[in-house]
């Protein structure tokens, strides 16, 4: 299965929401020892293209190892966005 990339998702793509108040770290890769690429706003609202395995992080929504694929190599906790799901909501990036 080719890995989802920002191309290839349709238009009709569920936006989650960022935990309010917070600027959060955007990684190359999924764990906090990934450099930091950017940094996104107060009350942003993503895509999640894929989801991965990595560092556990204790976060607004409680603590979780899922990394969101947000953009091709840039990662977020899923521990910082209100997917309504304390598990996988999309498919595991390849």
């Amino acid at each position: 299965m080719a890995e989802q990339t920002a191309e290839s998702v349709s238009a009709e793509s569920v936006t989650y929401k960022v935990a309010p108040g917070i600027r959060l770290n955007v990684r190359s890769g999924p764990g906090t020892s990934y450099p930091v690429v950017r940094v996104l706003p107060y009350d942003a609202k993503v895509i999640i293209y894929c989801q991965s395995p990595g560092t556990k992080v204790n976060g607004y929504y409680g603590t979780s190892s899922i990394w969101d694929n947000i953009s091709s190599d840039q990662f977020i906790s899923d521990a910082y966005v209100d997917t309504g799901s304390d598990g996988y909501v999309t498919g595991r990036c390849a």
